[in-house]
C-alpha cells in the first residue's frame, strides 16, 4: 500500500521515523513474497491496512524497508510504532533433498531472522503489540494416531528440534513483554503452489498414491482459512503462545489421496509408494516431511473463537482448486 511521503527529498527512513512518531499503525511482514506472505499482505491490505515489508535488498517504494539477517541489520525505524510484526521467512522445507549444508540452511535461516527481530522489537521505544513468528506442527514429532493440542510437549527428530530453537529465538520478544504467538502450521492448501502445488502434476496423469502404509495424519488448512487465523490471533489479545494453525479435522494420508483424486476428477494408484523407497529417493525428508503422523487439535483457535470456512477436506479442496 503506497502512502505519500511528508517531505519528498526525506528519504524512506526518515519518512518511516516520521509515520512512527505521528502515530501510524503499520503491520510489518517478513517472507511477504512467499505463499503464506503473498496472501496475508493481500487480506490485510483489501481490509484498509498499510503492511510494510522487510525485504533483503535496497527497498524501492514506502512500504518496503531493509533488514539482513545474516548481517543482524534491520531498519529499526520501520519497526517503531508497528502495530504488529508477522515473520514468516525461512527456508523452503521440502524444495530440496536434505543435505547436511541444506539442513543448516534451513536452520539459520529460520533462527537468525527470529533472533534479530525478536530481539529488535523488544529495544524499540515503542514495540508492537505483538509478534506472530512461524513454526511448524513437526514441532510434536510424529505422534501416531493420538489427538494433539498445543499442551503436548516436543517429539522427536531434526524438525522437531529445529522448531524448538525457533520458537524459542521469538520467546525472545515475549520476554520484553511483547504479545508472542508461534504458528504452528500444518500442511497449507493452495492452488497457488506449496504442499499441493508440488502434488498436483501426479495426481493430475493419475499417478497419485498412498505412501507407505497409508495410515499416518495429515493435518491440513486451506490458505483461506490460515490468513483468516492470523487476522484472528493478530486481534485476540488473549492468544498467546503457541497455535495449531491446523483445520479441526485431520485425515489419513490414504483418505487424503483419494479425496484429492476425487477433486481432480483422477483415479488414484490402488498400490501404495512403499516406505523404503521414498525414503531412498527423499532421505530423511521423506521419513520426517511424508511418512511421520500429525493429528493436531486448533485447541486455541476454537477457544478463542475463531470458525473455520473448510473444515471438510473435500470443500477446502474444491475452493483453493
Amino acid at each position: 500500500m503506497g502512502v505519500a511521503r511528508p517531505f519528498a527529498c526525506a528519504g524512506l527512513t526518515a519518512w518511516r521515523g516520521w509515520r512512527a512518531y505521528c502515530g501510524g499503525m503499520a503491520i510489518i511482514v517478513t517472507g511477504a513474497s512467499g505463499l503464506l506472505g503473498s496472501a496475508l499482505v493481500e487480506a490485510l491490505r483489501a481490509d484498509g491496512q498499510e503492511v510494510v515489508k522487510l525485504v533483503r535488498r535496497p527497498p524501492r517504494a514506502d512500504d518496503e524497508a531493509f533488514w539482513q539477517p545474516a548481517e543482524q541489520t534491520v531498519d529499526r525505524a520501520a519497526l517503531e510504532g508497528a502495530e504488529a510484526v508477522v515473520h514468516l521467512a525461512g527456508a523452503s522445507i521440502g524444495d530440496r533433498r536434505w543435505t547436511e549444508a541444506y539442513k543448516r540452511e534451513l536452520v539459520t535461516s529460520r533462527v537468525e531472522g527470529t533472533r534479530l527481530l525478536a530481539g529488535a522489537l523488544g529495544e524499540l521505544s515503542r514495540p508492537p503489540e505483538v509478534f506472530l513468528s512461524a513454526s511448524g506442527m513437526d514441532f510434536y514429532g510424529s505422534t501416531g494416531d493420538r489427538v494433539i493440542d498445543e499442551t503436548h510437549g516436543r517429539g522427536e527428530g531434526f524438525l522437531a528440534g529445529l522448531c524448538e530453537v525457533w520458537e524459542g529465538e521469538a520467546r525472545r520478544a515475549g520476554d520484553a513483554g511483547i504479545r508472542t504467538v508461534q504458528a504452528r502450521t500444518a500442511m497449507v492448501l493452495s492452488g497457488r503452489g506449496g504442499a499441493l502445488g508440488r502434488m498436483l502434476p501426479i495426481f493430475r496423469i493419475g499417478m497419485g498414491a498412498p505412501l507407505g502404509s497409508g495410515k499416518q495424519y495429515w493435518s491440513w488448512i486451506s490458505v483461506d482459512d490460515w490468513v483468516g487465523a492470523a487476522r484472528h490471533v493478530l486481534k485476540n489479545r488473549e492468544v498467546e503462545g503457541p497455535v495449531n494453525f491446523a483445520s479441526p479435522s485431520p485425515v489419513t494420508n490414504a483418505e487424503f489421496t483419494r479425496t484429492f483424486g476425487k477433486a481432480l476428477h483422477r483415479s488414484t494408484m490402488p498400490i501404495p509408494a512403499p516406505a523404503f523407497a521414498l525414503s531412498a529417493g527423499l532421505g530423511e525428508f521423506a521419513r520426517e516431511g511424508l511418512l511421520s503422523s500429525h493429528r493436531l487439535e486448533p485447541r486455541k483457535l476454537l477457544d478463542s473463537g475463531f470458525r473455520f470456512s473448510h473444515t471438510r477436506l473435500d470443500e477446502a479442496l474444491t475452493a483453493v482448486l
